[in-house]
């Protein structure tokens, strides 16, 4: 990954999740996705790179069940339990390299939003396809985002890859069929609009 533990818990430690340009008030589109599959309250959930992110809390408002959130940086994994208070336990936290990640069980749905396209290496981006396939259950879900090629090429002081729809579901379509894929506009907390890639796939 672009980007090493050290590096992102730099950047943790000197932002606020709210000044992040991924920061979200609400999750409405992910969770509007997940409420549309059918799943039940008990099917197992993982937000990769969601540390400090407030889909895990969402899910758990929907009252969700079994939700894991893994990030590379810990501090920001320490500064979302902190948030959370007690609800923090109901959550399986999970501090590793996602390329590295050895899944302990199977999931139905795969959520990445943030940390797909700083993987820049072909190296980086097989092994992290190989993780996703060991880690989702058969006819599980992924739902995946990245800066799109109309998007930015840069974020965090990093470099990032860009993917189209095709690119994407050119990359997927061995492991996985779509279910649908969009571009869509974020706005960073400063306004600014950034086009990603947003994919919903079934792992074949």
């Amino acid at each position: 990954m672009t980007g090493d533990k050290q590096y992102w818990e730099g950047i943790y430690s000197s932002k606020n999740y709210e000044d992040t340009s991924w920061y979200q008030s609400k999750p409405e589109f992910s969770l509007n996705i997940i409420e549309s599959l059918g799943f039940s309250h008990e099917e197992p959930i993982i937000d990769v790179g969601g540390g400090d992110s407030i889909l895990a809390e969402a899910l758990l408002q929907q009252g969700y069940s079994d939700i894991s959130v893994l990030d590379i940086a810990e501090n920001v994994i320490e500064r979302a339990k902190e948030r959370l208070g007690k609800n923090a336990e109901k959550i399986d936290w999970i501090v590793d390299n996602v390329t590295e990640f050895k899944p302990k069980k199977k999931y139905g749905f795969w959520h990445d939003r943030v940390t797909f396209h700083f993987l820049t290496e072909e190296k980086q981006i097989k092994k992290y396809l190989k993780v996703l396939n060991n880690s989702l259950k058969e006819n599980g879900y992924l739902l995946l985002a990245t800066f799109s090629e109309n998007g930015p090429k840069n974020c965090s002081g990093l470099p990032i890859k860009q993917y189209s729809a095709e690119q994407m579901e050119k990359l997927l379509q061995d492991q996985f069929e779509t279910v649908r894929i969009q571009n869509i506009d974020h706005t960073t907390p400063w306004d600014a609009k950034q086009n990603f890639t947003i994919g919903l796939f079934r792992k074949k």
